[in-house]
């Protein structure tokens, strides 16, 4: 996997390639390379039933019937992502999207919210926590499945990844 080093602008271009890595093997639905880039004790908060998915074996699950909901192939993009780093714990959060066909034929194009953590592992970055969420309509109480962002331009794209934890 990724080697980190201690220097903040280091271990965030680090992450960033973490996300670029993730994100590529979701896109090709490469479940060992996504499952490389979590450690074994992951907590995966997801916007599917059940309330958590515990380890790595619960998550590499979760993220085959995902896989496997989809009829071809799938857009996945990360928007507005922002990371924080500090010495051996790093954060990010970010805009996801998907649209696709899904094997019972319906068509999603969904965005939600993604919060990640990261802890250095034998100098690795590596996932510790994903928390994905989608917001409430207060009045109905029902998931707000068709929001979408006003998009800006990446952080990653444009060169301003984000501060670390520290304000450093």
């Amino acid at each position: 996997m990724i080697g980190t080093a201690s220097n903040p602008a280091i271990d965030q271009a680090h992450i960033v390639k973490l996300n670029e890595h993730w994100a590529n093997a979701i896109r090709t639905r490469d479940l060992g390379a996504l499952m490389e880039t979590y450690s074994k004790n992951v907590m995966l908060f997801d916007v599917i039933e059940p309330l958590e998915y515990q380890g790595i074996d619960a998550v590499s699950r979760r993220a085959e019937e995902w896989f496997s909901s989809f009829q071809g192939p799938f857009d996945f993009e990360t928007h507005d992502v922002r990371i924080a780093t500090d010495s051996d714990v790093a954060f990010s959060h970010s805009l996801n999207h998907v649209r696709g066909a899904k094997t019972d034929g319906q068509q999603i194009d969904m965005w939600w919210r993604s919060t990640i953590c990261y802890r250095k592992i034998d100098d690795k970055w590596m996932v510790t926590h994903e928390h994905n969420s989608v917001p409430i309509n207060g009045a109905t109480g029902r998931a707000s499945l068709d929001l979408k962002p006003e998009l800006k331009p990446s952080p990653i794209e444009s060169g301003t990844v984000g501060s670390d934890v520290s304000g450093r």
